[in-house]
């Protein structure tokens, strides 16, 4: 049997694939669209899945990218439960999992990435979850239902977000982490301790600088064991151990993978492949903001990823220039927003007061402006995305100027 051609194959189920989808259409492309996904949703936004979709509050259909007849309005064809099994870079085809053969002109390759499992004695036992998707979302809640007390292990975004939700639920919830305060890895000391004093003046209770040893349970989880040696009980476990790019279709077809584990790719996100793209987390790319290639984790990059990917396909032969932007919902008790990232600084500078919960810190590297963190401050982001995307070199005076509060952003030029 021949196989099946289309203009534009979309792999991957997420909101990168999505957003290219949209944008093609949104610019003119007339051809066939077709987007394959392995999840049983239709893409959807995936921070619902540590926050309001997780604690009920939400509809199925809420985190959805767009309705179900939107799809089929602009014509574009969406397989759910369908994996690409190999990749044909000669001959310009996949398979899919359904052993269905179709032939593309353009592509883009938007897998996304696995959650990192942790291998450690009693990891079989019931009730120990990862949280990547709605489903994982819907079993973590009725696996809670029940529990008193639940242990998050890892302090990053996964792990402070589902504690602040738990905590909500009236769960009592505890973060077993490596690092000294929440977030710190990303944020710093400073940022970190304020999120953590955050977490547990609702309650949440924090063990830091310790990692799990084991599980222990009949069946069914009932107690986290430290290295340190604290027994905690548990009636639920939810684990935020990272994410792993998902490049083995990349690889098998042969494509380059950089330093950073992504498929490499140019300014353009164009991989050593024509015709061929990469997006969200497993692009890794030459970016104009970072000067060298980078591959960020997160659904807004990858939203971002999907339209310059788009708007390459149709030849306008753009460079990916817009500086990523982060967000962490911690309950109903505050969000932090964050642009960047900063992979390494040398100075913080504050804007406001950790004290007062209105703030903003600035991440600066050889005088330039690398990431802002706010909470409260919505209004410094984006003179931060100019001050990050201009590489502007900020003297002592300029300096003294983003913590002073009656300053004037708009003149740190």
């Amino acid at each position: 049997m021949s196989a099946r051609k289309v203009d534009y194959l979309l792999i991957g189920g997420g909101l990168a694939s999505a957003n290219c989808a949209r944008w093609l259409r949104e610019e003119g492309a007339e051809g066939e669209i077709l987007l394959v996904g392995r999840e049983p949703d239709a893409p959807y936004n995936r921070p619902d899945c540590s926050k309001g979709y997780l604690r009920g509050e939400e509809s199925r259909e809420e985190p959805l990218f767009r309705p179900a007849d939107w799809w089929e309005e602009q014509a574009i064809e969406l397989l759910t439960r369908t994996s690409v099994t190999s990749l044909n870079l000669d001959a310009r085809t996949v398979k899919l999992s359904t052993k269905q053969e179709i032939e593309f002109d353009k592509a883009l390759l938007a897998t996304g990435a696995n959650v990192r499992r942790l291998n450690v004695e009693g990891c079989e036992l019931e009730q120990i979850h990862y949280l990547r998707t709605l489903g994982n979302a819907d079993a973590i809640r009725e696996g809670v239902a029940d529990a008193e007390n639940v242990v998050l292990i890892g302090g990053s975004y996964i792990g402070c977000e589902v504690a602040a939700s738990l905590s909500m639920l009236g769960k009592s919830a505890t973060i077993v982490m490596q690092e000294e305060h929440t977030l710190e890895r990303g944020f710093g000391k400073q940022a970190g301790r304020f999120v953590q004093e955050l977490l547990e003046e609702h309650g949440v209770t924090i063990h830091g600088s310790d990692e799990l040893e084991r599980f222990e349970g009949e069946g069914r989880v009932a107690k986290v064991v430290t290295r340190k040696g604290l027994e905690l009980e548990a009636q639920a476990v939810v684990i935020g151990a990272g994410v792993a790019p998902d490049v083995q279709l990349a690889k098998r077809a042969g494509l380059e993978i950089g330093e950073r584990g992504g498929v490499r790719c140019s300014s353009a996100l164009q991989s050593t492949a024509e015709g061929v793209f990469a997006a969200g987390d497993i692009c890794e790319y030459d970016s104009p903001m970072h000067g060298g290639h980078v591959r960020i984790e997160h659904w807004d990059v990858a939203f971002n990823h999907g339209k310059t990917a788009a708007l390459n396909m149709l030849g306008k032969d753009l460079a990916h220039d817009v500086v990523p932007y982060f967000f962490s919902v911690l309950g109903d008790w505050g969000e932090l927003e964050y642009v960047g990232p900063a992979y390494g600084w040398e100075e913080e500078i504050l804007r406001g007061s950790f004290a007062e919960g209105s703030f903003t810190n600035w991440y600066l590297q050889d005088g330039q402006v690398k990431a802002a963190l706010t909470f409260g401050r919505s209004e410094d982001l984006d003179h931060a995305r100019r001050l990050i995307t201009d590489a502007v070199v900020l003297d002592k005076r300029q300096q003294r100027a983003l913590a002073d509060l009656d300053s004037d952003l708009g003149d740190v030029e």
